[in-house]
C-alpha cells in the first residue's frame, strides 16, 4: 500500500513538471510568433474597436462595455496604454463623424428632387378672374407687372399703332410710338429698326413691333364685358365670360364654367385660377408644377379654412345628404393637373359646372374641391406658397418673397392687409406693393427706380 501511494505522488509530480514546461513552451512560442508579426496585435486592436462600433450602434448601456473591455486589462501595462489611445482615437473620430454628418443632413434634406418633367410657361393656362369694373383699378396693375412678362413683344398689335402697355414694359425707353414699320432685321428680339430722328435710346433709329406670330402664352383674363383696350393689349387671351357681373355665386360658377371648358379646349398641361388681386411669380409656379407629372391627379393650393368645409348635397326626390371636403381658396389661386381635369368633365364641362355648384349651394372655388375631394377622392395637396387677402399677409417674410408663388393685398378692420417689405416705391404710390415686389424680381423692368434696397 505504501509503495503504491509513493508511485501516485511521483506521477503527479511528474504530470504537474510536464504541464509547466508545455505551459513555458507555449507562452516562448506566442512571444516569439507576436515578434514575428506585430500585425497581429493591430488585428486584436482592431476587432476591439469593431466591438465597442458594435456595441455603440446597439446602443447598449454602459454596463456591458467593462465586460467587453475586461480580457484588455489583463495585457501588459504598455499594451493597454496603447489600445486606450486607439480607443481614444476611434470615439474622437466617430464623435467627429456624427457631427459631420448631423451638419450634412441639412443641406442634403435641403436638395430639391429633379423634376418630373420639363414644362415651361407655355403649358400653363392661368386664368384671371375679373370683372369689368375693375380693368383699370386692378387689371392694369397686373398687366404693367405679372403679365407683362409673359407676353411676347408686340402683343396682340398691328404695325404702326400705338401700344402704350409695351412703352411701359418694353425695354426701349424714350422711344416714340406709334411705330413705323420696316423691313430691317434687328438684334434686338421682335423689333426691327430704321433711320429716324425719333427720340430713341438708340440713336437715330426708330423701333417698330411687328404683327405676333402665334405663342403659347400662359395668361388668361376671363371678364364679363367687352374692352377694346384690353383685346389691344393681349388680343384673344381677353375672354368675355357674358356672365354677371354679379358677385354671387351662380356668376362666379358661370365664369369658372367657361374657364373650365376654355382650358380642356387649350390643350395644355395644368390649369391654374387666380384672381384680380394676385400676383404671381410665374417662375416659381412653373418649378413648383414641375415636381408632378401633369397626368397624374394634383390638385394644388391653400386652404382657406382651419377643417373642411361642410355642406349638403341634394340627390334629388327631396334627398339630401351631409359631405364634407376641403378646397383650396380661390383668392390664394390653385392648380389642377390636365389628368385630373378630364376626369372632372362630367360634373365640369359643358355648363354641368353650374349644375354640380347648385347642387351643393357653393361657391366656384368649393365646388371645384366638391368634385375632387368628395366626387373623385383627390385630396388636395398644401401649397403655404399662395397667398390670399384672407390671411396676414405682413407674415410672409421679406427674404422669402422671392420663392412666393402668388401674393395678394387688401383690406381689414380699415388696414392694410399687404407684404411688409422696403420697395422701390412708398406704400401712397404702391398700395398693392405689386410694383415692389415686380421690382424685386425683375429689376430690369425700364420703370424700376435702379439701386433700391429691399
Amino acid at each position: 500500500m505504501l509503495t503504491q501511494s509513493n508511485n501516485g505522488k511521483k506521477v503527479a509530480a511528474s504530470v504537474a513538471c510536464v504541464c509547466v514546461v508545455a505551459v513555458l513552451l507555449v507562452a516562448a512560442a506566442t512571444q516569439h510568433q507576436h515578434h514575428l508579426h506585430p500585425a497581429s496585435s493591430q488585428v486584436e486592436e482592431d476587432m476591439g474597436t469593431r466591438s465597442l462600433r458594435s456595441l455603440d450602434n446597439n446602443n447598449n448601456d454602459d454596463d456591458a462595455r467593462p465586460q467587453t473591455a475586461q480580457p484588455l486589462q489583463q495585457e501588459e501595462e504598455g499594451g493597454n496604454k496603447k489600445k486606450k489611445g486607439g480607443f481614444s482615437a476611434y470615439f474622437n473620430k466617430l464623435t467627429r463623424g456624427r457631427r459631420d454628418a448631423s451638419s450634412a443632413a441639412p443641406s442634403a434634406a435641403a436638395q430639391e428632387p429633379p423634376p418630373a418633367e420639363d414644362i415651361g410657361a407655355g403649358d400653363l393656362f392661368i386664368a384671371v378672374k375679373t370683372t369689368k369694373k375693375f380693368h383699370q383699378s386692378r387689371l392694369d396693375l397686373l398687366l404693367d407687372t405679372w403679365i407683362s412678362r409673359n407676353l411676347p413683344q408686340g402683343g396682340g398689335s398691328q404695325p404702326g399703332t400705338t401700344l402704350g402697355l409695351r412703352k411701359r414694359t418694353g425695354r426701349y425707353p424714350g422711344c416714340s410710338l406709334p411705330l413705323p414699320p420696316s423691313p430691317s432685321p434687328c438684334q434686338y428680339p421682335g423689333c426691327s429698326l430704321t433711320p429716324s430722328p425719333s427720340p430713341c435710346q438708340y440713336p437715330g433709329c426708330s423701333l417698330q413691333l411687328p404683327p405676333s406670330p402665334p405663342h403659347p402664352l400662359p395668361t388668361y383674363i376671363f371678364t364679363d364685358g367687352e374692352d377694346e383696350e384690353l383685346k389691344k393689349k393681349i388680343g384673344s387671351h381677353a375672354i368675355n365670360t357674358n356672365c354677371s357681373a354679379a358677385h354671387s355665386r351662380q356668376a362666379l360658377s358661370c365664369k369658372m364654367a367657361v374657364e373650365y371648358d376654355k382650358f380642356i379646349e387649350s390643350g395644355k398641361k395644368w390649369f391654374c385660377h387666380v384672381d384680380d388681386d394676385n400676383y404671381v411669380n410665374v417662375r416659381t409656379l412653373v418649378k413648383l408644377l414641375s415636381h408632378y407629372p401633369h397626368t397624374q391627379d394634383m390638385y394644388i393650393g391653400k386652404p382657406s379654412l382651419d377643417r373642411p368645409i361642410e355642406a349638403t348635397e341634394r340627390l334629388g326626390d327631396n334627398k339630401m345628404r351631409p359631405v364634407n371636403f376641403w378646397f383650396a381658396t380661390g383668392g390664394a389661386g390653385f392648380c389642377v393637373s390636365r389628368g385630373l381635369a378630364l376626369k372632372m368633365s362630367p360634373w365640369a364641362s359643358g355648363g354641368h359646372f353650374m349644375n354640380t355648384a347648385e347642387k351643393i349651394r357653393l361657391p366656384d372655388d368649393c365646388t371645384v374641391g366638391y368634385i375632387i375631394e368628395s366626387v373623385l377622392g383627390v385630396q388636395l395637396t398644401r401649397s403655404n406658397l399662395f397667398h390670399s387677402h384672407l390671411e396676414n399677409l405682413q407674415q410672409v417674410p421679406r427674404s422669402e418673397i422671392h420663392k412666393q408663388i402668388t401674393l395678394s393685398y387688401g383690406m381689414f378692420e380699415n388696414k392694410r392687409n399687404i407684404i411688409n417689405m422696403r420697395g422701390a416705391f412708398p406704400v401712397e404710390e404702391d398700395p398693392s406693393r405689386f410694383k415692389s415686389v415686380h421690382c424685386l424680381l425683375y429689376p430690369d423692368t425700364p420703370w424700376c427706380p435702379p439701386q433700391v434696397a429691399f
